[in-house]
């Protein structure tokens, strides 16, 4: 990881150790031209899927992607005013233009880019599966067989659980909802993204919560635009200042 971008980020070790900078397949020349110096962008975030993006007990909005777009930002030359909203909002609202662009660790897809467009990547993840550790019978993926399975609205971890055979899926509006499900027993497994569940069980002190196999996908996150958004080549000059790496840490 860059010295720049670890004076920023502050992020235990362990989910450090997940980041990945791509550098585009071509070299690019970035300057400021598409959005004027010093212009604000609206940026839809979701702040409860931590260790992305959160808010502390003062309500102050943390988490990696938030100090990523903060230094991209302040690299880049533009200023930011967070929105929140769901998940599962955001696609409408980059397609409607009513936000500029999106930081909520949003996975490229195929079915994504069909609509709106993405920043080069800048996180490298995976859907993971999480059981209680009481739960023998779980121990990959085709075990979910005819079991209740919970997941986030609008997660490829919800599109990944549409194809267990038999399962009864379950949706909730953020991750700690999920496994406060799952640790409740009103669920049988989650599926999410694997550093959140990490997160989740070891922040929460979640003892009774394992994962279990390998990740189900391997996923890229980008950051969100509009079609054909002016904000974009900023977005990606600012990436391609803060990260200057191209495997994982």
């Amino acid at each position: 990881m860059c010295d720049r971008l670890r004076k920023v980020i502050a992020v235990k070790r362990w989910l450090v150790l997940g980041l990945i900078c791509l550098q585009l397949l071509s070299s690019c020349s970035f300057t400021n031209s598409a959005i004027a110096a010093g212009k604000t962008l609206t940026v839809a975030t979701e702040p409860t899927f931590p260790p992305f993006e959160f808010q502390s007990a003062n309500g102050e909005l943390q988490g990696f992607d938030i100090d990523l777009m903060n230094a991209l930002a302040s690299s880049a030359g533009f200023k930011v005013k967070y929105q929140n909203m769901p998940f599962a909002g955001m696609i409408p609202a980059l397609q409607a233009q009513t936000v500029d662009a999106a930081v909520a660790a949003m996975a490229i897809t195929a079915e994504r880019v069909k609509t709106i467009s993405f920043s080069r990547p800048y996180f490298k993840s995976g859907v993971a599966i999480a059981t209680r550790t009481d739960n023998q019978s779980i121990t990959n993926f085709d075990s979910l067989k005819n079991n209740i399975i919970g997941v986030q609205i609008g997660t490829t971890g919800a599109l990944k659980a549409k194809s267990i055979p038999g399962a009864e899926i379950r949706t909730f509006n953020d991750s700690p909802l999920t496994l406060q499900a799952l640790l409740n027993g009103n669920v049988d497994a989650v599926l999410n993204d694997r550093v959140v569940i990490l997160y989740g069980i070891k922040s929460g002190n979640l003892r009774k919560l394992k994962l279990i196999g390998d990740l189900l996908t391997e996923e890229f996150y980008g950051i969100p635009t509009p079609k054909g958004s002016p904000s974009l080549q900023a977005i990606n000059q600012g990436l391609a200042t803060v990260c200057d790496i191209s495997a994982l840490v």
